[in-house]
């Protein structure tokens, strides 16, 4: 088992950090995990995944350990709908296109998001109208002080907003090795809704009838047109939670700004567009050094080259302050901050 000593994780995390691990190892599967666990070099673990949901701030004063579980199984197959197991340490992407090969549908506006399949349930992730919750079934955990295995279904995952039991009151409690997904088969059900797909599907000429892959091409073209590369720009997605407010909150705000985009969820929550906020307070495109906000989508923080995550965190802060000063809004991260 191969163990690292004081080695730097910038190759490791999106944001292209250049901040060191005490000791660093990688996972390959479950026996390598309990094994290394039971045989650590440092009190303290930290799992690592994709690297994508994460802004590292200092070094890692812990043995660092990177998921590389791999593998894609089906479990069960119907005339509607099959079920497939995915490791853990399975990029994201590749397993919406695995899935777009062989005519399962349910991933496809999920496209393009960076990151690891074991990660998503920690973040619930999101886009477009469809979440992770919408298709998973459990997920495979192994916990951290035992050693024991357990299954959870989706209730006991207590999915929210970009959110779930691992980010709340079981946060380092777990460590997922295995996901579990439902997906459909032939008729999809297609979503569709948002005005960007509907755009992009008849620039296309694939509004008529699309199928799951015209419905992906279409996500892939709208995240290109508007986030960055982070193999080129160093970035994590979205920053930045779309704030989520109370009827009186927003009748205040809706007075004041009646030209802003909003979502109803229900008669007392207003979902208000993140982007717009931190765009109509000027912050688009603004910079600081090395650590900026995206030129073309205000949600992105990003490196332009050398900032550390302590000047990174400190334009995400410098968003919050501003946009909570002309709206009265508070933002919350979506990023994880080490």
């Amino acid at each position: 088992m191969n163990i690292s000593k004081n080695i730097s994780i910038k190759s490791h995390n999106s944001f292209g950090i250049d901040v060191s691990a005490a000791y660093f190892s990688e996972s390959h599967h479950l026996e390598d995990l309990k094994h290394l666990l039971l045989n650590r070099c440092h009190p303290d673990i930290f799992i690592l995944s994709g690297g994508s949901n994460l802004l590292l701030t200092k070094d890692l004063n812990a043995h660092v350990i990177k998921i590389c579980h791999k593998g894609i199984h089906l479990v069960s197959e119907t005339e509607n709908e099959v079920v497939l197991d995915v490791a853990a340490g399975e990029n994201w992407h590749d397993l919406v296109l695995w899935c777009l090969e062989h005519d399962y549908g349910g991933l496809e506006n999920l496209s393009l998001i960076p990151g690891c399949v074991g990660s998503a349930p920690i973040q619930n992730i999101g886009a477009y109208g469809v979440e992770l919750k919408d298709v998973f079934v459990s997920c495979e955990v192994l916990e951290i002080k035992t050693l024991k295995t357990q299954t959870l279904l989706a209730e006991a995952c207590e999915f929210d907003y970009r959110s779930s039991v691992f980010k709340t009151r079981a946060k380092g409690k777990y460590i997922i090795y295995n996901v579990r997904v439902c997906l459909s088969k032939q008729p999809h059900v297609l979503h569709t809704q948002y005005g960007d797909i509907q755009r992009v599907l008849k620039e296309n000429n694939t509004d008529k009838n699309p199928t799951i892959k015209d419905v992906s091409d279409a996500v892939i073209s709208i995240r290109k047109s508007k986030l960055p590369d982070p193999k080129i720009l160093g970035n994590s997605g979205s920053f930045f939670k779309n704030p989520t407010v109370g009827k009186d909150i927003f009748n205040a705000f809706h007075s004041k700004w009646p030209e802003a985009p909003f979502y109803k969820i229900t008669e007392n929550q207003y979902k208000i567009p993140a982007g717009w906020l931190i765009e109509q307070s000027g912050l688009k495109g603004y910079r600081e050094n090395d650590a900026g906000i995206h030129e073309k989508q205000a949600l992105v923080v990003v490196n332009y080259g050398n900032a550390s995550g302590k000047q990174l965190l400190a334009m995400a802060q410098k968003v919050i302050q501003t946009v909570k000063e002309k709206f009265a809004i508070h933002l919350e991260l979506e990023v994880n901050i080490i």
